[in-house]
């Protein structure tokens, strides 16, 4: 999780939300990446869709048998369809999210008893650093709106 929170820290550069991704495999890391939607004006540029994306070009093939995905913040329904499609055995985050989480929170599109591939989740690990990240983000982006919306500052 340390090394996910690392790559979620070169998010905000780009005003992206600070959100790592690091996929293990064989017992290496084979791929890590940050949210990289507003730099690429991408909607579907999560960290772990770039992740998932890397790692399966690294091992040659769409299959991640048995790999583990650590993230810093619960998946959304759409990284969570997409583990399950690259048949990702493991996923370990960290800050649970209340409003988009599709791995327990909101929704739990992983344990989908319909869908053909469910994933083992491990939660909650670093999950006060990786959700101070995220509230620290938000703060200061609130002040820079707050400012601008100010009188007198263009």
């Amino acid at each position: 999780m340390a090394l996910a929170l690392a790559e979620a820290a070169g998010g905000p550069a780009h005003g992206d939300v600070p959100v790592g991704a690091v996929v293990v495999a064989g017992g290496r890391v084979v791929a890590r990446r940050h949210n990289e939607r507003e730099l690429r004006g991408d909607p579907t540029a999560h960290a772990e869709l770039l992740a998932l994306r890397d790692a399966a070009g690294a091992g040659g093939g769409w299959r991640l048998d048995g790999a583990t995905v650590v993230v810093t913040l619960e998946p959304c329904p759409m990284c969570a369809g997409a583990l399950g499609a690259a048949r990702v055995g493991r996923l370990v985050f960290g800050a649970a999210d209340p409003k988009a989480g599709a791995c327990g929170s909101v929704l739990d599109v992983i344990h989908e008893p319909r869908l053909n591939h469910r994933v083992d989740v491990v939660t909650g690990v670093l999950a006060a650093e990786c959700g101070e990240l995220l509230r620290e983000f938000f703060i200061r982006k609130r002040r820079e709106a707050g400012a601008r919306a100010e009188p007198g500052h263009a």
